[in-house]
């Protein structure tokens, strides 16, 4: 099959490019680079002894630079099916404003970039670890997996989780229990996360052909799974602090929002029907959002002023 077979029909419509800048910078999907940054960061603070600030930065940078081109060779290849959601038709390919060949241009300059400077930047590991993540989000995920089974997102998730571990490699060249703790966490995160989302979008879904779970064995399953994946993800918060990697305040604020976290999923898995049913899967949505954001910011707060981490526990 050829790598353009997908988006040749609409390629063909987007003729002339009126894109601007900020349509360029929305290719890179920035809500999730800003994720990606984060939990980087944590990795890449997390090493045992501290990086030149320098080295960091453009560790970092080449970091955001990777999860920008992926955000972008994912539209460039999604372009057919982006256009037939509501959520998704306005981003700049599918609405016309940025050829799909200029996307995946993009995408590739981007990708080779970022691979480059980290290498030159911090290490190998570090950087083979980024081009594997780049090629996992594209090639794996989103060419072969998305399209074809409700798995998409479980096993997707690892290229989401990858950052704070190339994060960490970047610092110190090797790979620590501590920084694949945070990996476990972000990818039992995942499925609950988009899940919940997928029940409320799944007639977007289903418009474009999309396997999302609640489309192929249907919402009571689909509760089910958040649920079951919340009971695991609960404990699992607390990995970070087990291993190391996070202190006390890491661990209360792990412990109650896993809590919480747990809560919302019954609560979703309770209410079945109408507004309700709704309304309760857009707040574990949002709520998750917050909860990763969190525990990984502070993460990255205990490893800035040490004092936090309540050294004793």
């Amino acid at each position: 099959m050829s790598l353009s077979e997908p988006n040749a029909a609409f390629a063909s419509v987007a003729l002339t490019s009126d894109a601007t800048p900020g349509d360029y910078f929305a290719l890179l999907k920035p809500r999730v680079m800003s994720l990606v940054v984060l939990t980087a960061l944590a990795g890449l603070l997390s090493a045992p002894e501290p990086v030149n600030p320098v080295v960091g930065f453009a560790a970092l940078l080449a970091i955001a630079t990777g999860a920008g081109a992926s955000g972008a060779l994912n539209m460039w290849w999604d372009a057919d099916i982006d256009r037939l959601m509501a959520r998704t038709r306005l981003r700049p390919v599918p609405a016309g404003r940025i050829e799909a060949g200029e996307a995946l241009g993009f995408g590739l300059t981007l990708s080779l970039l970022s691979v480059v400077t980290l290498a030159a930047a911090t290490n190998l590991l570090a950087a083979g670890l980024l081009a594997f993540t780049i090629f996992f989000y594209v090639v794996i995920y989103t060419m072969w997996l998305k399209r074809r089974t409700p798995l998409n997102i479980v096993i997707g998730g690892a290229a989401g989780a990858l950052p704070p571990v190339v994060g960490y490699a970047a610092a110190t060249g090797t790979v620590s229990l501590g920084v694949l703790s945070l990996f476990a966490l972000i990818f039992m995160w995942t499925p609950p996360h988009f899940w919940a989302l997928a029940l409320v979008k799944s007639g977007d879904y289903q418009r474009a052909g999309v396997p999302m779970l609640p489309n192929v064995l249907g919402p009571g399953r689909t509760r089910l799974e958040i649920l079951l994946y919340s009971l695991v993800l609960g404990p699992l918060g607390l990995a970070p602090w087990l291993t190391g990697m996070g202190g006390r305040l890491y661990a209360i604020a792990a412990a109650i929002a896993g809590v919480g976290f747990i809560a919302l999923a019954a609560r979703v898995y309770r209410i079945r029907e109408g507004a309700a049913a709704n309304k309760a899967a857009m707040q574990m949505f949002a709520f998750s959002i917050l909860y990763l954001f969190v525990l990984v910011a502070l993460l990255i707060v205990e490893r800035i002023v040490p004092a936090m981490r309540l050294s004793g526990w």
